[in-house]
């Protein structure tokens, strides 16, 4: 157990990576080389500053539940500067440190919202923050380099251009590996791609979005878009803030629960009817399986197209382990065909003609029309070997 591991002292990197075999699996993010685990470790609540300060971990609670997630085989960590005012990065940087895992890690963080609101390029996209943001973040991380760098949201004014070139820069200096987006429009993002792809410069490898059982909207475009443009996508809030977690309960006509989502001080909020029936059909699935609401929501979301892996986040060591079991079976095809029908998102005009139903009846009707045949491109995976006799 993780309080173990505190008290034997710090470990080192051999013995705290790769223990968990449901884990053991990594894979390529996008168009890299780059290998990371399905599930990625969220710190947003890392440190008890700042805007996520009401659900903030110390220190010294935020390490087991570090020490659990590399203990699973997990080398995917997500952080920005943003989070906890700086406070996550420092954390974060000095439990890297004592236990020896930095080489291990896939480490990413963002930049662009404000740290200093008197300053109008202390926040944004343009060269000067973006410049700025990557040394704050270096010297907070303690680390000479970053994994993956993203765009944390976009500003709607810094012209494409600049930020690529600027990620390219960063790239080519050493100061990070990788570069991609989060939470920008689908345009903007193929935007980027292409741009990078036609100049030469480094790729977006990654675009982290919200998806979940009650957050499909991503469907309409972005899958196919980060598919065909070599973009892995990396979901957050998968349980959605809890939601999907199988703590809250209906209560005449509000929420009754204790977390996040009754707390008028981290945003409270009502429950939509189309939200409750994607709960009641994830409920069902969860209790056929055996397995909690959490790990059936968050292995849809690891099991859908284009997702390369999924950041949780987690307050304790104990709800670490337990998200790791989400990847230890699969939804049979007949559960997850009811929990699409639950849940699925609403596509008005044009999306609406893209689905198949629609070009069966009209583009292409009485054929059946695909772009390759089963089998054209099998994935390609080295499994461990197993031990012989």
């Amino acid at each position: 157990m993780p309080s173990k591991g505190l008290e034997r002292g710090p470990q080192r990197a051999d013995t705290m990576i790769g223990r968990a075999p449901t884990m053991n699996h990594y894979y390529l993010l996008g168009r890299s080389g780059l290998r990371v685990s399905r599930l990625a470790l969220g710190t947003m609540n890392f440190g008890v500053d700042g805007f996520h300060a009401a659900y903030g971990k110390t220190e010294e609670e935020a390490e087991p539940i570090f020490r659990q997630y590399l203990e699973s085989g997990g080398n995917f960590i997500d952080t920005a500067d943003f989070y906890t005012a700086g406070e996550s990065e420092k954390i974060l940087g000095r439990l890297i440190d004592r236990a020896g895992v930095r080489e291990r890690l896939v480490l990413t963080s963002k930049f662009t919202n404000t740290v200093d609101p008197s300053d109008p390029n202390a926040s944004g996209n343009g060269r000067k923050h973006i410049m700025r943001a990557v040394e704050a973040s270096l010297s907070r991380l303690g680390t000479d380099y970053i994994d993956l760098y993203l765009l944390h949201t976009w500003d709607r004014i810094t012209p494409v251009e600049e930020v690529v070139h600027t990620l390219d820069d960063l790239v080519r200096s050493g100061k990070i590996r990788y570069a991609g987006l989060s939470d920008v429009p689908a345009w903007y993002a193929a935007r980027a791609q292409s741009y990078a792809k036609a100049h030469g410069l480094a790729p977006m490898i990654n675009l982290q979005l919200p998806y979940s059982l009650v957050s499909r909207g991503i469907e309409a475009e972005y899958v196919a878009m980060a598919q065909t443009l070599g973009m892995g996508l990396t979901a957050w809030s998968p349980i959605a803030s809890g939601l999907l977690s199988g703590k809250y309960r209906r209560s005449g006509d509000g929420l009754s629960g204790t977390g996040r989502l009754t707390n008028p001080d981290t945003g409270g909020r009502e429950v939509s009817a189309s939200e409750w029936q994607a709960i009641d059909a994830l409920e069902s699935v969860a209790t056929e399986l055996g397995r909690s609401m959490a790990q059936v929501a968050i292995n849809w979301v690891a099991t859908q197209p284009a997702v390369a892996s999924v950041i949780i986040g987690a307050s304790s060591a104990e709800q670490v382990g337990s998200n790791f079991e989400a990847l230890d079976f699969e939804i049979p095809a007949d559960a997850r065909r009811r929990l699409d029908e639950a849940t699925a998102p609403q596509l008005g005009a044009p999306y609406v003609m893209f689905t198949p139903q629609y070009q069966s009846w009209v583009v292409s009707p009485g054929l059946g029309i695909g772009d390759k045949p089963t089998g054209y491109a099998p994935p390609v995976f080295n499994a461990a070997a197993q031990p012989t006799e």
